[in-house]
């Protein structure tokens, strides 16, 4: 095993790498590390952290093969189920992540040490909280040294949370276009004029972007700006401060689907009746679930409370946004809300398009709900049956979809504004379109309205 062997999001630090040997995910540790990941579990700071779930838990371990040249220790860290990345969380998953690495930071201090870089891809999300992941982002603390990672913290984190909550939620997305955080000074340039009676972000964005284009090709004598502990400290609780008071209230086109919809009572329950008779008839049990086209959630909780981790994708902040709070205030420790267009899934980014996975290199998932869906895209977005099917049979093993005819209420609202252009739009053509990458294991009915549900294997599985 060659350190250019590491998976493709773990090659930039010199601190160490994460791999994998026989489907076992490990983490080398370098031996230029040595003294700060032995003060990390001598201080205490390890066990606290992981005891309160804000850093993923490692045993040490040997692996049968050796490690690369200049290992200290190899780690097999516990596996999150399933990456997600910061464009495509809500304003608050964002939010949350930020006040964790906060935490995180304020904790470190305290036992002698300090995070070496707040990079919001550091955190993932496990049982529903933000954690960090990144063993070795922790160096020993040295007295008067600045904080290192405080302009990465900005732009990964303050600087998008402040242009969702004061211009537009969608902003968030910017970070998909820069991966290493968003320009302090382009986030100065498109927050409003406001901002800068906010003491903190004038502070921590628009005088920091400013410094940055002073200073920022010169070399700086950081003996001449010591920043002492209780600065140090100061300034990460003004941080936390300007994080805690930004707000976003959701306004959304899909957020009150159900009740605007005339998909009545009964015909819910029963769609819901049948989902939770189709989930448990797919074998194996699934343990990873994707809903597409969540909107809030309701049928994200049936996978979910028969233990499987469910990634509730949708296209729509507000949507996503409710789902999380809904999460966080119940405890819902398996249901994932996430910001994704299936129009335009997240791709694969970074250096040699490899450090972000696309959507699909996520999957596949075991089992696919597709409810209120196919008709959004094949109406309301131009694309054929055929290759919704072909899109779907890649990214999971079973689906569960719902067709949705024309004569339906919310198709008719999607053809209101537009010419029927669509005359191949019928549930023959759908199940024939859907035979070709799916075999049909059960399709039912759905009470009170005109809507059939199906469950589909995909090919080649049993």
């Amino acid at each position: 095993m060659h350190a250019s062997e590491a998976v493709p999001a773990s090659f930039r630090d010199p601190s160490g790498f994460v791999y994998e040997q026989d489907g076992v995910l490990y983490r080398q540790v370098n031996l230029a590390y040595r003294e700060h990941y032995d003060l990390l579990l001598s201080s205490g700071l390890y066990q606290g952290l992981v005891a309160d779930g804000l850093l993923i838990a490692h045993e040490e371990v040997s692996p049968q093969r050796p490690p690369a040249e200049g290992a200290y220790k190899v780690l097999r860290p516990e596996r999150v189920p399933f990456i997600s990345y910061p464009y495509e969380w809500s304003f608050s998953q964002l939010k949350d992540a930020a006040l964790a690495t906060l935490r995180i930071q304020q904790r470190a201090l305290a036992c002698g040490l300090s995070l070496k870089d707040c990079s919001a891809y550091n955190i993932q999300f496990m049982g529903g909280k933000p954690l960090l992941i990144d063993t070795l982002s922790f160096e020993r603390y040295r007295e008067g040294a600045p904080w290192i990672a405080y302009r990465q913290f900005c732009q990964h984190f303050l600087a998008p949370l402040a242009l969702m909550s004061y211009r537009d939620v969608r902003l968030g997305q910017l970070l998909r276009t820069y991966i290493d955080g968003v320009p302090l000074s382009l986030a100065s340039r498109l927050l409003p004029a406001s901002t800068r009676f906010r003491f903190s972000l004038l502070t921590h964005i628009h005088l920091h972007a400013q410094s940055e284009a002073r200073y920022g090709d010169k070399p700086v004598d950081v003996s001449r700006h010591r920043i002492e502990r209780p600065a140090f400290l100061a300034l990460v609780e003004n941080l936390e401060a300007a994080v805690a008071g930004l707000k976003w209230r959701p306004r959304g086109a899909w957020a009150g689907y159900y009740a605007a919809t005339n998909y009545g009572p009964a015909a819910l329950e029963h769609k819901a009746e049948l989902v939770s008779s189709f989930v448990d008839a797919v074998t194996p049990a699934p343990r990873l679930v994707w809903d597409l086209g969540a909107n809030t959630g309701r049928f994200s909780r049936i996978a979910a409370g028969r233990g499987a981790l469910t990634v509730a994708f949708d296209s729509d902040p507000a949507c996503v946004e409710g789902n999380y709070l809904d999460c966080a205030r119940d405890g819902e420790t398996h249901v994932l809300p996430l910001l994704v267009d299936l129009t335009n899934p997240s791709p694969a980014i970074g250096w040699a398009n490899e450090e972000r996975a696309s959507l699909a290199e996520r999957g596949p998932a075991d089992l696919a709900l597709a409810l209120a869906l196919i008709h959004h895209l094949a109406i309301g977005n131009n694309l054929p049956l055929a290759r919704i099917a072909a899109f779907l049979r890649r990214i999971c093993r079973a689906l569960i979809v719902e067709f949705v005819p024309k004569s339906d209420s919310q198709v008719q609202r999607l053809l209101a504004t537009r010419d029927d252009i669509f005359p191949g739009y019928a549930q023959q053509a759908f199940e024939e379109a859907f035979a070709r990458c799916f075999r049909i294991v059960r399709s039912a009915p759905i009470r009170d309205s005109e809507r059939t549900l199906y469950l589909m294997v995909r090919e080649g599985e049993e």
